[in-house]
Parts: structure tokens; sequence; C-alpha cells
């Protein structure tokens, strides 16, 4: 089969973990460091905090926020669960904000419209948290201009999109939010198997998550409330959790972390390619940001919902791994309890009525995807047949 995603794990990545495997430390020793001077590197951020998995990530930024009961943040409709389920497990309420068509990303115009209500309504979210679909930033500058003007707090859900980047910046580096969290799962661009990194410009809001990632257990005497007792001595100064990533992971990740530009330009390679080879078939490609440089964790294509099932079929028939990201959320059981139904947020419902991830991944080869190319023509032709029949 073909996978729509896949990792790649090269010799390099073996002796690192190994070594890291032989060695004193296999949890908080100078790996883990290492890695989040990588990711800074990277993004831009002036802080970094790893952890076991983005959901992690994306729950100390909520709580790094402040974010509790009584509190509300809005999200995409079109993201994985965790997105929305994170501000569920701080105690507050849960919105969404409906995308554009054509970057499947929150919508700024949506966004403007909603936030204008809610104020008016008393009930603004405290936290805004847009979701840079198939590794492409969402429209930041607008939407952080939006957050600015109702002094609403910005998490970038970037998932999907570390080695992208937006108005001349990488993304993570925060231009225009509080928090930008990535995955390091191993479809994502780079991988530690399972894990997580919030990056933040502000020196306090890092502490804050890094204090929360490992038990709220402090030995810096700066932050006690009274004098060591000895070298042994610690203090659990918050209500935390062990979020730690592992020193094994750590390694993996940041001989990763080496080939991330080496990622992001072989994965915009294929995306051209689809985009050219695709063209003149009856489906729609993925659009483009203005301003922005997708990483290209996934390549969505979009046919006529009344055969998409019939496509879909086809291609895994033909050992074509493909998928569907996402099911809206706010379709979820859980969050139809909450109050949401169908209708909704009919641009996002549109988009899952019509959508198939088709493979992408560095170690695609070009003949790997002109198979691809070839089984959506005929998954394509094989569905109208049967339509019209």
């Amino acid at each position: 089969m073909i996978p729509y995603g896949r990792q790649e794990i090269t010799q390099e990545d073996i002796d690192r973990v190994v070594e890291t495997l032989t060695s004193d430390y296999l949890t908080q020793g100078p790996a883990v460091p290492k890695f989040e001077a990588a990711i800074r590197t990277a993004t831009g951020a002036a802080h970094c905090v790893a952890v076991n998995s983005a959901t992690s990530a994306l729950h100390l930024a909520c709580l790094a926020l402040d974010l509790g009961p009584g509190d509300l943040l809005w999200t995409s409709p079109i993201t994985f669960v965790a997105s929305a389920n994170v501000a569920r497990l701080c105690g507050a309420d849960v919105d969404f904000v409906d995308i554009d068509a054509q970057t499947f990303n929150m919508s700024p115009k949506a966004l403007a419209t909603k936030l204008a209500d809610a104020k008016a309504a008393g009930r603004l979210p405290k936290v805004i948290m847009p979701v840079h679909m198939c590794g492409q930033s969402a429209d930041m500058k607008e939407i952080g201009k939006l957050a600015r003007a109702y002094g609403v707090r910005v998490i970038e859900d970037a998932s999907h999109a570390i080695g992208g980047r937006y108005g001349g910046q990488p993304v993570g580096a925060c231009q225009y939010s509080d928090i930008a969290v990535f995955s390091f799962h191993p479809v994502k661009i780079v991988t530690t198997a399972e894990g997580g990194a919030a990056c933040a410009q502000n020196p306090d809001i890092a502490a804050k998550m890094a204090l929360l990632r490992s038990h709220g257990v402090t030995r810096d005497e700066a932050l006690m409330t009274r004098p060591s007792e000895g070298p042994w001595y610690y203090q659990q100064v918050d209500l935390g959790l062990n979020y730690r990533l592992t020193e094994l992971q750590a390694a993996l990740g940041i001989s990763q972390m080496e080939r991330l530009d080496a990622y992001v330009a072989r994965r915009n390679a294929l995306a051209r390619r689809y985009d050219e080879d695709l063209n003149g078939l009856a489906l729609e490609r993925p659009g483009r940001q203005a301003g922005a440089y997708s990483a290209f964790h996934l390549y969505v294509i979009r046919v006529d919902p009344a055969i998409r099932r019939n496509v879909f079929e086809a291609l895994r028939a033909e050992d074509i791994g493909v998928n569907v990201h996402y099911i809206p959320v706010h379709l979820q059981p859980y969050y139809e309890n909450l109050g949401f139904k169908c209708s909704d947020f009919p641009v996002a419902e549109a988009y899952y009525a019509s959508a198939i991830s088709i493979p992408l991944y560095p170690g695609m080869t070009d003949a790997d995807q002109g198979v691809v190319i070839h089984a959506v023509e005929r998954a394509l032709e094989t569905a109208k047949a049967s339509r019209s029949a």
C-alpha cells in the first residue's frame, strides 16, 4: 500500500537513539533541551517547551493562558478533536468558527462576524485557536488583528506546520499569537514517535508551561514559598501533569530536525506535481494562502460529494492509502450532546463531504506518485460511469 503519510527513519536516527539508550539518561537529561534549542532555531521562537504529544502542548498552552471554567475557546471545526478537547479539559466552553473554502483554515471573515456578534451578546472568547490545516498557515495577520481588537489571546494549532512560513517568518515565531504548538507524530513533518512542543516569545508563558509539564514541581528557590531545606528539596507550587518527553524521543527529534528543510522542500515538490498532473480532472485542488509557504503535511483533493465514497473505496481497492481529514468536530457525538448540530458550520460540512487526503510524504518516489495520479484518474472515471449507469 502507498500510505497517505509515512515517517522516514534513517540509520543516523537509529544511531542517535541507541547512543541515548546506552547513556546515563533516559528521561530529564540533556537531549530534551537540545531538541528544544533545535526547534527555537527553526522557528525563531525565544522559548520552546517539548512534551509527549501535541495534545499535551495544547493543554499546557490553554492552562498557561489561564483558560478555565466560565471561559470560552473558539477553534476550527476542521481539525482533530484534540484542538477542542483541551479546552473542555480546562473546564472551558468551546465554539467553532467556519472555514475558508479554499484554504480549509479558519475564515477571518467568519471570525470577524462572530466576534462582533459575541461582543454584542457579552460573550467573547478568551482564546482563539486557529488550526494550520494541511501544513498551511491560517491568515494570521488578519486573525491577530481581530484578536487584538477584541482583547482575545491566540494559540496557533500548528501541529501540521513546522517548517512552514507565513509573512516572511517561520511558523512558530508567534508573530501574531501568544503560543504555537507542533506535533511530532509519525505522519507529521518530523517525528519523535509521539511528541509535541509549544513555542512562545513571552518568558512567563513559557515558564508556566515548563512548570506544569512536570507536576508543578520545582527546585528553583526563586519560586518556593520558604527557604530550601537542602539539596534534596523541592516544592509543588502549582497543579501540573507529567507531560515530559523522553530522552529517546528527543534524540530522534534532534536527528530529524536536521532534515526539516529538505523534508518540507520535497513535500512542496510533490504538491506542485499534483497541482499540475491533476489539473483538468473532475476535482478541486487545495488553494493557497497569500504570504504562506506550506509544510504540506497533507494534500487534500475535493470531489463531488455524490461520488466521494466510490472514489475513496476505489483508491483503497488499488492499495492507495487515502484518508479523510477531518470529520467536523461539532458533528462528533460528544459535541452534539453539547448542543451542536448539522448545518451549524456549512462550509466545514461541505468540505468534509467532498474531501480525500491522497498520499504525500518525503520518501514517496516519483513512480509511486505517478501510480497515485493514475489511480485517481481511474477512480473518477469509474465513479462517473457508475453514477451515469
